[in-house]
């Protein structure tokens, strides 16, 4: 072994440069033409590669898990004709506006007249709000009063909407008034009103799904007229759209559930 390295070093060093090369993995080295002979044979060198490209290890990829991608930003004017981007944005936003208006009008630690407002009460004419069909009141800080002389039919369906609202309220009635008693702020009456407003969130998310399969389906229409790669732009700003709409949800949610809770 030590006689064979020995007779190695005594080799030229030009000769000995090329063994070293041709001994490396093929990964290290690059070949390059030098120059070209007669009847199309070609000299080569042999040089240090270009690096080599590493797959990333699992590791590595769970770290750059958290990371956010890149974002869309497509100019709705320039897709008007595809599909109405500013119209998406709004509907979202409406699915939000709604939600904010559901959790002040009937998730608060005190229940007020309002709160009652948007039950819905099934009738012979379908379902109607509460406030349409009765004249709700406040007769004290323990009792909201509902009248419901002007429809007295709808009396007893009144009664079960109330009831089964999901707001803690067991209502009683006298004749065509129906008093409904307040319920004591406790923890258990606090964690309630937390759980109808993740079921109403939940609520949200399932109309947002709606407009965003809505989209995606009025996209579609055009796959024929219009690139693929314009329509996966397109259906990713949607996309990007309605996950900004979900953590919008998810924020007012939490907001809600530090307020309930105290």
């Amino acid at each position: 072994m030590a006689l064979g390295l020995k007779c190695f070093r005594m080799v030229h060093p030009t000769f000995r440069n090329y063994l070293t090369a041709s001994i490396r993995p093929v990964s290290e080295v690059t070949l390059k033409t030098v120059h070209e002979r007669p009847h199309g044979h070609r000299q080569y060198m042999a040089y240090s590669a270009v690096p080599v490209r590493h797959f990333a290890t699992k590791k590595a990829k769970a770290k750059g898990k958290g990371q956010s991608q890149t974002r869309v930003n497509i100019n709705a004017a320039l897709v008007e004709d595809i599909i109405n981007l500013e119209e998406v944005n709004e509907e979202m936003k409406s699915v939000i506006e709604a939600l904010k208006d559901n959790f002040n009008k009937t998730l608060n630690i005190r229940t007020s007249p309002g709160s009652l407002d948007k039950i819905a009460v099934v009738t012979a004419d379908g379902k109607l709000a509460l406030n349409q069909i009765s004249q709700i009141s406040m007769k004290s800080p323990q009792l909201i009063l509902v009248n419901m002389a002007s429809f007295p039919e709808c009396t007893a369906a009144a009664i079960k909407a109330i009831r089964e609202s999901g707001m803690n309220l067991n209502p009683e009635v006298e004749g065509t008034l129906i008093r409904v008693p307040i319920p004591q702020v406790t923890r258990e009456h606090r964690e309630m009103l937390v759980k109808l407003a993740k079921q109403n969130t939940n609520k949200a998310k399932d109309s947002l799904r709606k407009v965003r399969t809505n989209s995606m389906n009025k996209l579609k229409k055009s796959k024929y007229t219009v690139s693929e790669d314009t329509i996966r732009l397109i259906e990713k700003q949607i996309s990007q759209m309605a996950d900004d709409t979900v953590a919008e949800l998810d924020r007012h949610l939490a907001v809600k559930t530090k307020e309930l809770l105290g």
